[in-house]
């Protein structure tokens, strides 16, 4: 059994990550070249197959059980007015996931996704991050293992959401601790706050980072300190996804920022995984750009959820059926010229 019985044990985990299979990337590459197809005409489908097939130990790849996991917390910083609704929104949001009516079950659903919900003990918010930690390490390291539980072991393809009033104020404040600027870089609208709400958020956020700074030494402590614990779920997640050498696909601000936590541990925690979009959040490009992540969608997002990674399922899909499932030119009898 692993060992997530404390930050340094998941820090020893982090040093010791799975790497991609090399000699199966090399041969989907060598079958790339040998596809019914000019050389490079699909672009940047090539690159996303030959990348999976790395991964997933296999140069002739499927995907077969992708799962979107959507993790949900409350955020005490909520009693500072950052958001413009109410934190009860979301237990209530939890309800229409699991009845089946919000847009991410529609989007996991047509993209052929297995959809599981997480709420993590809503009744008992994080503390206001401008006055203590938000969570305890003891804390956090029990919302990363649900994270990581949650990780179906026939999972070929992973996408995580979340949702949680308040949370783009935590995202916005990991962002500040740990890649630097001014709170107002990383601080924005989230939930669609007004002119006077946004003053009040980015204050906020300047407030929780001034406060943990000195004691925040890498992504772990800002998780703890600034985060929430459907981003400690998503850390664990993404993090158990990495030991079973399974691909994920971020989605927008909040994921990338939960993200951010372990890239900022260990650098190259998140080399199985892309972004799925880009968000209409507005520090998401700049974010993406520390990650050094190039997004597979850009379609003005900003519902959170999963939603914009898991629309981008079907074109990671798309690029493993062509690899997969083209002939080669001998196959096909097809002169290569």
């Amino acid at each position: 059994m692993t060992d997530l019985s404390s930050f340094d044990a998941v820090r020893a985990l982090l040093r010791n990550l799975p790497e991609p299979d090399e000699t199966a990337r090399g041969g989907a590459e060598a079958r790339n070249g040998q596809l019914t197809k000019p050389p490079g005409a699909l672009g940047r489908l090539e690159d996303l197959a030959i990348w999976y097939a790395g991964w997933r130990g296999s140069d002739r790849p499927e995907i077969a059980a992708p799962q979107v996991i959507v993790f949900a917390g409350n955020h005490g910083v909520t009693a500072r007015g950052v958001s413009a609704f109410p934190a009860e929104v979301t237990a209530q949001m939890v309800l229409n996931f699991e009845h089946g009516g919000a847009a991410i079950n529609q989007l996991a659903r047509a993209a052929g996704a297995r959809m599981d919900v997480h709420a993590l003990d809503l009744d008992r918010p994080t503390a206001d991050f401008t006055a203590a930690p938000a969570m305890s390490e003891a804390d956090c390291l029990a919302a990363l293992r649900t994270g990581w539980d949650a990780v179906s072991p026939d999972t070929d393809l992973l996408v995580v959401g979340e949702m949680g009033i308040g949370n783009t104020t935590s995202a916005a404040a990991i962002c500040h601790a740990l890649l630097g600027g001014a709170a107002s870089d990383w601080t924005g609208r989230g939930t669609g706050v007004d002119d006077t709400g946004l003053s009040l958020k980015t204050d906020v956020v300047a407030q929780g980072v001034a406060l943990h700074i000195a004691q925040i030494s890498d992504g772990l402590e800002a998780l703890a300190r600034l985060g929430g614990r459907e981003l400690a779920a998503m850390v664990g997640a993404i993090l158990r996804a990495r030991t079973l050498r399974v691909p994920v696909l971020l989605d927008g601000f909040i994921c990338s920022a939960a993200a951010l936590c372990l890239e900022k541990t260990q650098e190259g925690a998140l080399d199985h995984a892309l972004a799925g979009h880009q968000s209409a959040e507005g520090a998401h490009p700049a974010l993406l750009e520390a990650l050094g992540k190039t997004p597979l969608l850009s379609l003005g997002l900003r519902l959170g959820e999963g939603s914009g990674a898991a629309l981008a399922i079907p074109v990671l899909k798309a690029a493993i059926a062509c690899h997969s499932g083209m002939a080669t030119f001998a196959e096909a009898g097809v002169s290569d010229g």
